[in-house]
């Protein structure tokens, strides 16, 4: 112990609350829990086993076969839910392979169902980009510019499709003005009152989908800037979170995740509704390679990345490290 006298009376000492590894976690404000956690998930048509994907290493391209038994790992570990993104074999200019019944997303949506019943949120993604021979997350005019209402006459169909298939919740991600209240209408229509939407509200054109571009086999030319958001802009997320909740939105989100954590803190502050981020392919890819060149330690940055994202108010978290942060949490837990 030391015999300085202190240089003044001090009356608080934080560091009080920071002595060891139990008085942190004691007085710790925020932690993450699995069923916080929703895997994001590939499944490729056409494909006899995994395939890796190179800018994302540790995650795949899955088979049918490898994404149930990914699903039934999800449940068992306790996260809250997977979210599919189905990569088809054949593409065209109206993503016709979006509606089939056997199509690549509804056949996995309904294996995945099967697999797992009501014991994690099956998800599944709502767009057009995985489908097109062009790549973007609508149907093209005669000019090439998305044809907003064009593309929501098919959103409508697809979330149909999706429910049909046995999806808890669609998640329409194309930033189509109007879309999550035709989609909302479409299912009401069909019967799938108990169908959720989550909403992509504030999706902005960011330079770290491209790892994501490599995991669903991309064909985009151009770029996504007349329908996705401006990075510059913040208040416009609010206008496009109030739309969305007009129009029906059950969860809304914010895309990406670390790269807007004061958009996220923003909505989660005003959002009548509970608040997801996604912590995108480019943010997963830094760590890793970060941490690939021994520059950082990967362990500890995955941990503190996703929660940065609780801690700016996501209520869930979209994460490729869904599955090995749940583990970890298992082994901190005992459990």
């Amino acid at each position: 112990m030391s015999s300085h006298a202190p240089l003044y009376d001090l009356v608080s000492r934080p560091r009080r609350l920071r002595t060891n590894p139990a008085m942190r976690r004691f007085a710790a404000e925020n932690r993450v829990h699995p069923e916080e956690l929703i895997l994001p998930a590939f499944v490729k048509e056409g494909i006899s086993k995994p395939v890796e994907i190179q800018s994302m290493p540790g995650v795949v391209q899955h088979t049918v076969d490898s994404l149930k038994q990914a699903a039934a790992e999800a449940v068992e570990l306790g996260l809250g839910g997977i979210m599919l993104f189905g990569i088809p074999e054949t593409r065209d200019a109206v993503g016709s392979a979006s509606l089939e019944v056997d199509g690549i997303l509804n056949h996995a949506i309904a294996q995945v169902r099967a697999e797992v019943g009501d014991d994690i949120v099956v998800m599944s993604d709502l767009c057009l980009d995985e489908f097109t021979d062009h790549g973007h997350c609508g149907v093209l005019d005669d000019d090439g510019v998305v044809d907003n209402d064009e593309t929501l006459r098919i959103y409508a169909e697809m979330g149909v499709a999706q429910a049909q298939a046995g999806a808890h919740m669609v998640g329409p991600s194309g930033m189509m003005d109007g879309q999550v209240g035709v989609i909302r209408a479409a299912l009401d229509s069909a019967g799938y009152q108990d169908v959720s939407v989550l909403a992509y509200s504030a999706k902005y054109n960011s330079a770290f989908y491209g790892p994501f571009r490599e995991a669903v086999d991309s064909a985009l030319t151009g770029d996504r800037k007349t329908y996705q958001m401006d990075p510059s802009n913040r208040r416009e997320a609010l206008h496009e979170l109030q739309l969305d909740l007009d129009e029906g939105a059950d969860m809304v989100m914010v895309k990406p995740a670390m790269s807007y954590l004061d958009i996220l803190r923003d909505v989660a502050e005003v959002s009548p509704v509970p608040v997801s981020a996604y912590q995108i392919s480019g943010e997963y890819a830094m760590i890793e390679a970060a941490a690939g060149n021994g520059w950082i330690d990967r362990d500890a940055a995955v941990k503190e990345s996703v929660l940065s994202i609780k801690r700016a108010g996501a209520n869930s978290i979209l994460t490729y490290y869904a599955a090995e942060l749940a583990r970890w949490y298992r082994q901190d837990n005992g459990n």
